[in-house]
């Protein structure tokens, strides 16, 4: 089996579009998993609501609204301020639309996040155990989201079925990839071989980055919701 981090740093040093796809990788990955950060304030907010339920204030229910309601906003600025400054610093593809798709496909993803952490502060109290628990939920699914490994590469028996299809990385990955790559054109690393002079991105996407194209990306992005 090939080693990971061989496709890794092959991909990152390889020509500019794939330096993109490092990039938006980084985006869906890393700065979503800093979430757990917040872990300490749901297993205090389940301690609250685990009285308050008892006491017969509220139910399950009102606790899932209220607190996904009053998270929206923050996670909402979270999404649009370091969104903007990773998406116009690193010049991504132009064009407001585009900007809009990635910061509302980060806000999904933001959202996702926290849910998750949300459901292992209700299985796991303990601070540092659920912080290590939610840590390596996410991790096997950056793992299995079709960058570390392409989704072809990946062993069909468990990582593959079910758990690339599971992970949340990989409708981020494909949703931010079909934003960034469809309607450009790069050059051809093969031009020089007697290729075309320039690639289209969704080339790039259907052959380097083996992205499912028989749906648009807001589809990919309602997998998200």
């Amino acid at each position: 089996m090939r080693n990971p981090s061989d496709h890794y740093l092959r991909t990152v040093n390889k020509d500019f579009d794939a330096a993109r796809g490092s990039m938006l990788m980084f985006v869906a990955a890393f700065l979503t998993f800093m979430a757990i950060g917040g872990f300490p304030s749901f297993v205090e907010d389940m301690k609250i609501f685990t009285r308050e339920r008892l006491n017969g204030h509220y139910g399950a229910g009102a606790f899932v609204v209220g607190n996904t309601f009053s998270s929206v906003p923050y996670l909402f600025l979270i999404s649009m301020i370091p969104g903007a400054m990773a998406y116009y610093l690193v010049g991504l593809h132009e064009g407001l639309d585009h900007f809009v798709y990635f910061a509302l496909l980060l806000f999904a993803c933001m959202l996702l996040v926290e849910s998750l952490m949300m459901i292992v502060a209700s299985v796991v109290p303990d601070f540092l155990m659920g912080i290590i628990t939610g840590a390596g939920i996410q991790g096997v699914m950056m793992l299995n989201g079709g960058f570390f490994r392409l989704p072809n590469d990946l062993p069909r028996t468990f990582w593959r079925y079910p758990m690339y299809y599971i992970a949340f990385h990989k409708y981020a990955n494909q949703g931010f990839y079909k934003n960034e790559f469809e309607g450009l054109n790069f050059p051809n690393n093969l031009a020089a071989k007697g290729g075309a002079a320039t690639i289209s991105g969704e080339e790039i996407l259907r052959n380097t980055w083996q992205v499912e194209m028989g749906y648009s990306k807001w589809v990919t992005h309602l997998h998200l919701e």
